[in-house]
């Protein structure tokens, strides 16, 4: 296998647009046919998170099978930390101008409208585990501190064996409490690092450590298996959301996150594109595979202006958001918009780590200087 993986630096990319797609909803609420398409992309992009956990733990592994496993676990730290402080620092006032804004529209006191939503920021459950204080969309990187940090510690104490099984444990209550609420009620919230993302980034520090290194010639078979789980996860998505509840996509569009299939899809994904590290060399995807990390944290501080900006024009009578123009076009507004702010970010200097977020090995003899 070459040093560098360019399938999963070339998927990074095409993953990141699905995330900006989750958080966007494109065609949703123009009819039956437009739920129908939303569900479809919604389904298919249910692959990108856990995609982003396991390729952590699997780099988690390469990396600290060569370096000392707590300088590598802090530089991990640092970087996501630092990651994580970037997208606050751009969605905070974004966020809050909004509030105040909306508040004065609403004849409401601006100043306590804006005191209430910083309280709001600085929830320490909300701001330091669930990553939710501000944006929703930022969970992901305090769930994947924790998970790496779950990871470590059973490194540490020499029982990595036991990583795959309790993880899994947590997840499938994880998934009781988000896809299967019919056979149990979970009380608490599951979409963090112990239920959702520390099974993923312990199976995908399984994988490379127990040398699980797939086969290239058998490339065909995991993306057979691939597309075979891909069509499980989405016929699975439609009986939970459809067949069970007797709605119809005229209704609405069923919004549960993950399922069994997500992981069985996920991984057949991940297997193959490790049969497969050349994939995409020839092209420029891994290239701008490097620019998904700054996409992930700028985009909410654009998404949320331009979908405010369609609720404005609703109220002034231009029932924008309902046309299909909006809806081809907020994506990529989205998606584009968030590279531009992570570029111009990158050349007044601002969080030099933006640039080393970049889960690859290009030598052996090279130290990740993330």
């Amino acid at each position: 296998m070459t040093d560098r993986i360019y399938s999963i630096d070339s998927v990074r990319i095409i993953a990141m647009a699905f995330v900006v797609a989750i958080h966007t909803d494109p065609f949703r609420g123009l009819g039956a046919t437009g739920n129908m398409v939303n569900f479809l992309i919604d389904s298919v992009a249910r692959f990108v998170v856990p995609f982003f956990f396991m390729t952590s733990g699997y780099f988690f592994a390469r990396k600290t099978a060569r370096r000392e496993l707590t300088d590598y676990f802090t530089d991990r730290v640092t970087t996501i930390t630092s990651l994580y402080a970037a997208g606050l620092l751009l969605s905070a006032p974004v966020f809050l101008a909004g509030t105040a804004v909306r508040a004065g529209a609403e004849n409401r006191d601006i100043i306590r409208s804006s005191a209430l939503k910083l309280t709001e920021f600085v929830s320490p459950p909300a701001l330091l585990y669930y990553g939710t204080s501000v944006s929703e969309i930022l969970w992901f990187l305090p769930a994947l501190l924790l998970s790496l940090t779950f990871v470590s510690l059973f490194v540490r104490i020499d029982k990595t064996d036991y990583l795959v099984p309790i993880s899994l444990v947590f997840h499938v209550i994880g998934l009781l409490g988000a896809s299967y609420t019919m056979f149990v009620d979970i009380p608490f919230e599951i979409r963090d690092a112990l239920f959702f993302g520390f099974f993923y980034t312990s199976l995908g520090y399984a994988i490379y450590s127990r040398d699980w290194q797939p086969d290239p010639e058998r490339s065909t078979h995991y993306l057979v298996a691939t597309v075979m789980f891909g069509v499980f996860h989405l016929g699975e998505r439609y009986v939970l959301g459809y067949v069970l509840t007797g709605e119809t996509f005229a209704q609405g569009v069923y919004t549960a996150s993950y399922t069994i299939g997500t992981a069985l899809f996920t991984l057949s994904l991940f297997l193959f594109l490790l049969s497969r590290p050349e994939l995409g060399r020839s092209t420029p995807l891994p290239s701008w595979g490097n620019y998904a990390v700054g996409i992930y944290i700028a985009h909410p501080a654009v998404l949320y202006p331009l979908q405010r900006i369609g609720e404005a024009l609703e109220v002034l009578g231009y029932g924008i958001r309902s046309t299909l123009l909006w809806h081809l076009t907020l994506t990529p507004l989205t998606f584009f918009g968030a590279a531009l702010v992570y570029v111009a970010a990158r050349r007044v200097g601002v969080n030099e780590r933006w640039r080393t977020y970049r889960p690859r090995v290009r030598s052996a003899s090279d130290r990740d200087s993330s």
